[in-house]
């Protein structure tokens, strides 16, 4: 299957304040525009099939500056968690509230007043991506890289997903601003290949070219050659 890389945003001026900005229009400040050139850096030797991103103006603004020459998406289901009356609150404020605790401890049981359950949120970036990369392979074949820049509770919740760990443990996993994390989608399983990458050559998220497969001349002699055999299960 394609290669995902999920980017997070650069930092904006509610992460410089210590607020949460939800789905307010916060812009990127000066260390953000910075980190999205020096993100666009790595990511431009990269053949990116398609490039989606959060339609939030900070997302869009990263592209922007990473990758000028690109005309994003927009996706609807990578937008930020809505936080309700939260949004535009100082974090320590928040973190007074009783609803906090719930929040860092057990956030799928969590509805922002006024705004999303985070269960909500984790449900449709899931989807969102998933249906991008189902399409980005069939059309573009399983070498393919793409791209969706979006949020960090949203990029935390895509990597829960895929490392088959409950809502419940997300506040575990890290998505640093202009961070890189690579997915890869199989069949049977998904791998998480990179995550929270701040500074690391990208190069080698790009999949080799499949190797044609010759046409076995003769049956082979042991099932262990496929499937490991019965001594294997050890």
């Amino acid at each position: 299957m394609a290669t995902l890389l999920l980017l997070r945003h650069g930092r904006t001026t509610a992460n410089a304040d210590g607020g949460l900005a939800g789905r307010r229009p916060v812009e990127l400040d000066d260390t953000g525009r910075a980190q999205a050139t020096a993100v666009g850096e790595r990511l431009r030797a990269l053949p990116l099939a398609t490039v989606v991103t959060s339609p939030l103006i900070r997302c869009r603004q990263t592209l922007e500056l990473a990758l000028p020459q690109v005309q994003p998406v927009v996706e609807e289901g990578l937008i930020e968690c809505g936080y309700g009356t939260w949004e535009g609150q100082p974090l320590k404020k928040l973190a007074r509230e009783p609803l906090w605790p719930v929040v860092q401890q057990h956030p799928s049981a969590v509805v922002f007043p006024e705004g999303e359950s985070m269960a909500a949120m984790a449900a449709r970036a899931v989807a969102a991506v998933r249906t991008w990369d189902a399409a980005v392979t069939a059309e573009h074949g399983p070498e393919a890289v793409w791209l969706a820049c979006s949020h960090g509770d949203v990029i935390k919740a895509i990597v829960a997903d895929a490392l088959g760990v409950h809502l419940d443990l997300f506040q575990r996993i890290v998505a640093d601003p202009a961070s890189v994390t690579a997915i890869r989608y199989t069949p049977l399983r998904p791998f998480l290949v990179r995550l929270n990458d701040t500074g690391g050559d990208l190069a080698g998220l790009v999949p080799p070219p499949r190797k044609r497969r010759r046409r076995a001349t003769r049956p082979t002699d042991s099932d262990a050659a496929v499937g490991g055999g019965a001594g294997a299960a050890g």
